[in-house]
């Protein structure tokens, strides 16, 4: 028997005009496997049908040379399968808009007319890409992470998955530093539940949220009598996790005695009760975090080196969201699907808009902050897709700061939209309230990149 000959790879053309579907077809069949369809909704189907590698997608699908469909296609396209790399066919006059179609996630953009044997070599790198990336293989805590709601696929997010799978099965101390937000109890417990330790308790304290009086007590126990109102044995936390993992988030708020009673339990693996003079045996990891730079906390002599030492045998560095601009609407959209479930609702994902609001915001609270506005978007959501408006997300600086700017072209924006609404998506009805002739408004559209069609009725 031969060889088995090695599948071919699949591509889907999007395009209104059929001559350059089987032009393209044509061209293309001896090396792909290739199917046309001329609408976007038919594209859509074959989507879900034939899984293509790669879809040539023509920006002005509509009769009329509108641009809005050849966008909303793309955007469900990523709803539906965001591995699948999306080549723009598009005119000369549609430059911008074809950038901006690469800004929401597309591959690459080519304009008419098409040369065969340029085009062929994009298409051969976007299959590259697509084979990379379906070899990258996570480490082990993938799966776990995923489960424990932690999604990334970004280089830094490949790094701490790393330092997880090379860690987990030792009992290395482990500092993590990041923001508050990031998921740093997430990566610890994916730490714990990948070690050898996986069956037996996993203890948070935070070092921030408990008052200094009653710390002590919260982490070694107490013994009846040991002060006012000890009226019985308490047992810490420290013993509770015995042969488990204790996680002590924002261990930089500790004071300078609690950090040197701290020291002995790493030193010596035992713990005293307040009150109490018996030592306590112990088995247990612990994992460390911090929002503060220790090092320089110890510069300063709010922290003590030893302990410092002690803690960071491997530091562990999560990114902040900002910094992780490739997984933000992986992110989302998880959030998304996961909102859906809960809330039972019939939001199917994001508008063009409210994706750019995404992607270039700042996220100070980070992936906190984004679960929070993505369930209070699918709460508020009128339409099946997600809006600026619903995400309730300021646009501006980098520092947070509204700038003047930014402040009218929301006040201008959010007139549009409103006009739109009430006029149910018409365009002259719209602009002849807003006092604008159709060419300005247009512009405007463009300008602030509203997509008129989402506010007509169903």
């Amino acid at each position: 028997m031969g060889e088995m000959q090695e599948e071919k790879r699949k591509i889907l053309i999007i395009d209104d005009e059929p001559a350059i579907c089987e032009q393209l077809e044509w061209n293309l069949k001896t090396d792909y496997d290739v199917a046309t369809v001329t609408t976007g909704k038919g594209g859509l189907h074959l989507i879900r049908d034939i899984r293509p590698d790669v879809v040539i997608l023509d920006l002005s699908l509509s009769p009329n040379g509108g641009l809005n469909e050849g966008m909303d296609i793309l955007e469900r396209i990523q709803l539906l399968n965001p591995a699948i790399k999306v080549i723009i066919v598009t005119g000369n006059e549609q430059r911008a808009l074809a950038i901006k179609a690469v800004q929401m996630g597309a591959y690459d953009f080519y304009k008419k007319p098409i040369d065969l044997a340029e085009f062929r070599i994009i298409i051969e790198r976007a299959l590259h890409l697509k084979k990379l990336e379906s070899e990258i293989v996570l480490p082990d805590a993938k799966d776990l992470l995923y489960n424990q709601e932690i999604v990334g696929k970004c280089p830094r997010m490949l790094a701490v998955y790393d330092v997880i799978e090379r860690t987990s099965h030792t009992d290395a101390t482990i500092l993590i530093y990041s923001e508050s937000g990031t998921g740093k109890e997430l990566v610890a417990k994916a730490i714990h539940h990948q070690s050898p330790r996986r069956e037996n308790p996993f203890v948070v304290i935070n070092c921030g949220a408990i008052p200094e009086n009653l710390l002590e007590s919260e982490l070694f126990g107490h013994e009846k009598g040991a002060f006012t109102g000890a009226h019985i044995q308490r047992i810490g936390k420290f013993e509770l996790a015995n042969h488990g993992t204790v996680f002590l988030d924002e261990i930089g708020e500790l004071s300078v005695p609690l950090q040197v009673k701290l020291l002995r339990v790493l030193q010596e693996r035992e713990v005293e009760r307040v009150g109490g003079g018996t030592p306590i045996s112990l088995d247990v990891r612990i994992i460390a975090a911090s929002n503060k730079d220790l090092e320089e906390e110890v510069e300063r002599g709010t922290f003590r080196t030893d302990l410092f030492y002690r803690l960071s045998v491997i530091t562990l560095n999560l990114p902040p969201l900002r910094d992780r601009a490739g997984d933000i609407m992986l992110i989302a959209n998880h959030f998304l699907e996961l909102c859906r479930k809960e809330y039972g609702s019939n939001v199917r994902g994001f508008s063009s808009e409210a994706r750019r609001l995404i992607q270039t915001y700042h996220w100070p609270g980070n992936v906190r902050e984004l679960e929070n506005k993505i369930r209070r978007a699918v709460i508020m959501a009128r339409k099946p897709l997600i809006i600026p408006e619903d995400l309730n997300l300021k646009p501006g600086s980098p520092d947070g700061r509204l700038l003047l700017r930014d402040q009218v072209a929301e006040f201008e924006s959010g007139c549009i939209r409103e006009a739109l609404s009430r006029n149910a998506g018409n365009v002259s009805r719209t602009a002849e309230q807003l006092g604008v002739n159709r060419t300005t408004f247009y512009d405007m559209l463009h300008r602030y990149e509203i997509d008129h069609l989402q506010y007509k009725l169903p």
